[in-house]
């Protein structure tokens, strides 16, 4: 059975979505789950849906042939001040992804990495930056699409790709 989606453009009424994508980033490991509140109440993963659509951030959403949105991809640039998990510097926008489990293995998420990387190199940005849990599958994925490691630390490895 072909299995098929569209990508489109974030928006400020996405917000709700990219939370619940970035609980799924937080649950990766379906064996310990952590309940949304908890996830999104905790400072190093609210910051990167907390005031979306802010200045700076840009991503894309996944939806299945409904119209049912089942992943997404955004960056957020932080401040020294207020770093991310795969905080490298000021100027270097920090990438964010989340595939309902459904959809994971099924290429969705790999399309969301090409096409905000394709934008954040149409954008200007010269890196863009990740973290991904030591174990995470994804780290296969990020590695696959040109991520390098540039730090391990905590369990967590800090991945860059370079667009240009």
């Amino acid at each position: 059975m072909p299995v098929s989606y569209r990508i489109r453009a974030a928006v400020a009424s996405d917000g709700a979505f990219l939370a619940d994508m970035a609980v799924e980033a937080a649950n990766w490991r379906p064996q310990a789950p952590r309940p949304r509140p908890q996830v999104l109440a905790a400072t190093e993963h609210g910051r990167y849906v907390a005031g979306w659509m802010r200045p700076g951030d840009a991503g894309f959403v996944a939806e299945d042939d409904a119209g049912t949105p089942i992943g997404a991809a955004w960056y957020r640039v932080f401040p020294r001040t207020d770093p991310g998990f795969g905080y490298v510097g000021t100027a270097v926008p920090e990438l964010i992804i989340g595939v309902r489990p459904i959809w994971r293995a099924h290429g969705v998420g790999r399309a969301l990495v090409q096409r905000i990387c394709a934008h954040a190199r149409e954008a200007g940005h010269a890196r863009l930056s990740l973290s991904v849990e030591r174990g995470n599958f994804a780290a296969n994925l990020y590695r696959d699409e040109g991520f390098a490691l540039v730090q391990a630390e905590g369990g967590r490895d800090t991945m860059v790709k370079r667009l240009r």
